[in-house]
C-alpha cells in the first residue's frame, strides 16, 4: 500500500506554522495576536486555517483544555526541507546549483551572507565524507 505524500503548507499555513514554531504550542487565540501584529487577519479565518492544517496533518490539536492548543506534527528543519525539495525537483530538475544561483541572482547578497554560505558548504561536503 502506497504512503500519502504529506501535505504542502500554503502560504497562509506557513505563516501559521511559523508561529508555533517560534512560541511552542498555542491556542488560535495566540496564533490570531502575533498574526495581527504583521497584518489585519480575522480570528474566525485564523481559527479556520488552523482546523484545515488539522486535518491535513500539519499540526494538531489537544483538546484537553478549554482552549485548543495547537502545535506543529513536524519541526521547521522538516517542513523546509519538504518545500525545498518539491522546488528543487519541479523547478530545478534536482539541480542544487541551478536552484542556489537563482536565489542568489534573485537579491542582493551580502558578504556576510555568502562566507556563511561558504562555510556551510564546506561543513556539508566535511559530514559527506
Amino acid at each position: 500500500m502506497a504512503t500519502e505524500a504529506p501535505q504542502k503548507p500554503t502560504a497562509s499555513e506557513l505563516q501559521i506554522l511559523r508561529v508555533l514554531w517560534a512560541r511552542g504550542p498555542s491556542t488560535v487565540r495566540e496564533v490570531h495576536e502575533a498574526l495581527s501584529e504583521e497584518k489585519s487577519l480575522g480570528y474566525t479565518t485564523v481559527l479556520k486555517l488552523m482546523q484545515i492544517m488539522t486535518a491535513k496533518g500539519l499540526v494538531r490539536r489537544n483538546e484537553d483544555q478549554r482552549a485548543h492548543v495547537y502545535e506543529a506534527c513536524k519541526p521547521a528543519t522538516e517542513t523546509k526541507r519538504q518545500l525545498v525539495g518539491d522546488v528543487l525537483q519541479r523547478v530545478f530538475e534536482g539541480s542544487a546549483s541551478e536552484l542556489m544561483i537563482h536565489a542568489l541572482e534573485g537579491r542582493r547578497t551580502s558578504k556576510k551572507e555568502l562566507e556563511e554560505l561558504r562555510r556551510l558548504l564546506d561543513e556539508y561536503e566535511r559530514r559527506m565524507r
